[in-house]
């Protein structure tokens, strides 16, 4: 699984900053609530081919008693959930008392903790760092977050460090591995329990009763299969029991593990707006996606219309995911859910000859063909599968960068369905070819020096 980073420290020292550099973005994947400033935010950043979690937490403030409990609940459950600790301080205001306090706390975790040294820029990084070695956290590392200087050396370091190596040649047997998420109480654990035919999780009718994701291998007419039971994600000022806040960095963990998520709803509830945010991540994160409705049995005709009204409404960006009504409790639909998983794994994972993508490239741009930019016609020239599971189709041309965004979503929606994959997004890249000429504007032929010659001398006789 990804490994989780938790960035700590007091206020206005950087983390915020450096949270947006790793993750690429100014805005949490989750969670994306008014007050953030006050709560844990998940991004997922990329070095590489590494990919991560990372956690941007609330400053810990400057009274002892509350440093002494880490300051926050919402920090200290962030250092729970994380694999890994970069403990930030300001390398222009130097070592503080609420520094050395939290340095105590971060200590006393045993967690892998890396001293980071933020807004170096421009000041001796040797005696930025110098004072902050008494906190006892192995040597400080100096960095800019706003610059992006010394960043990713952290980064590579750090996440050779708590990523261990998978041994070479080893095969996975766990199969097709099955991520059930949802809110909390829509029926989950009970669902795990329907499509295993037996009590393999404990269901009780309260939410957050799953404290981490489980895995359980299983077969399945001769098909491996991993359900991946994870617990569930509240609207944060809805949450309040600590053990049910561990889950979230979890959740989200076993999403990026997972090769099909099985997102479960509440039909009663219908789709509420931490439903659509928990989609958005999937979405997201490329995974291939199948929805359950679930409590199906017990709704009126009305419910029902409605539940299905709200679907198209709120889930359209989700549009490629097969839905499907069901009963955990009773078993109604569930085991059609398997035959959704299989095709939505069959199609993430399909491999496409280079000459089809090609021959519906040149369809779609011939029906459709792409807009003006400056005067000049985008042109799109050949495309080939660059990756799997989302499948990934990259596409050379001229004047790439100016592809709107519509004109992608076309381009995505026209392959999937052209190549009936079904249960996963597509993805788009494209390429811009190098110009031959873009160096030799000044470089003439022959021919040409000789043609201005004699239009030189042309010109002088006259």
């Amino acid at each position: 699984m990804k490994p989780i980073i938790a960035l700590v420290g007091r206020p206005n020292v950087g983390k915020s900053t450096l949270f947006n550099r790793l993750t690429k973005s100014r805005q949490a994947l989750v969670a994306d609530q008014p007050g953030l400033t006050r709560d844990r935010i998940y991004g997922a950043g990329k070095l590489g081919d590494d990919e991560f979690i990372v956690i941007d937490t609330a400053g810990l403030g400057d009274e002892e008693s509350e440093i002494n409990n880490l300051m926050s609940e919402q920090s200290r459950q962030a250092i729970e959930e994380a694999d890994a600790i970069v403990f930030l301080v300001d390398g222009r205001s130097g070592l503080t008392a609420s520094d050395e306090s939290i340095a105590r706390a971060v200590r006393q975790t045993g967690k892998p903790a890396f001293l980071t040294v933020n807004k170096t820029e421009g000041l001796n990084n040797a005696v930025a760092c110098a004072e902050f070695q008494s906190l006892g956290l192995g040597e400080p590392y100096a960095i800019s977050a706003a610059h992006g200087s010394g960043v990713n050396g952290l980064l590579q370091y750090l996440l050779t460090k708590i990523s261990p190596a998978q041994p070479e040649g080893e095969e996975d047997q766990s199969g097709v591995k099955i991520a059930v998420a949802g809110r909390p109480n829509v029926g989950k654990s009970t669902l795990v329990n329907r499509m295993l035919g037996e009590e393999r999780v404990v269901v009780f009718d309260e939410p957050g009763t799953t404290r981490d994701s489980i895995h359980i291998p299983f077969e399945r007419d001769g098909r491996a299969y991993t359900l991946i039971d994870t617990a569930g994600v509240r609207r944060r000022h809805k949450v309040y029991d600590i053990v049910e806040k561990f889950s979230v960095a979890k959740t989200l963990q076993a999403i990026e593990a997972a090769h099909v998520v099985l997102l479960v709803f509440d039909g009663r509830t219908g789709v509420t707006d931490q439903d659509t945010t928990l989609a958005g991540f999937v979405l997201e994160s490329g995974k291939a996606l199948v929805i359950a409705l679930n409590k199906w049995d017990g709704l009126s005709a009305e419910q029902r219309a409605r539940a299905k009204t709200e679907v198209d409404r709120k889930l359209h960006f989700l549009d490629f995911a097969k839905v499907h009504y069901i009963s955990a409790l009773h078993g109604s639909g569930v085991g059609e859910l398997f035959g959704s998983v299989d095709v939505a794994y069959a199609s993430a994972t399909e491999t496409i000859s280079t000459s089809t993508l090609n021959r519906i490239l040149e369809n779609a741009v011939a029906q459709h063909p792409p807009p003006l930019v400056r005067g000049r016609r985008i042109k799109l020239r050949y495309a080939h599968q660059g990756g799997q599971n989302p499948p990934l189709i990259v596409i050379h041309g001229n004047q790439t960068a100016e592809v709107p965004g519509s004109y992608q979503r076309y381009l995505a929606n026209t392959f999937r369905k052209k190549l009936q994959l079904h249960g996963t997004p597509v993805r788009i890249t494209f390429r811009t070819g190098e110009n031959p000429f873009r160096d030799k504007k000044n470089v003439l032929t022959k021919r040409q020096v000789a043609k201005r010659k004699r239009l030189k001398k042309f010109i002088k006789r006259r």
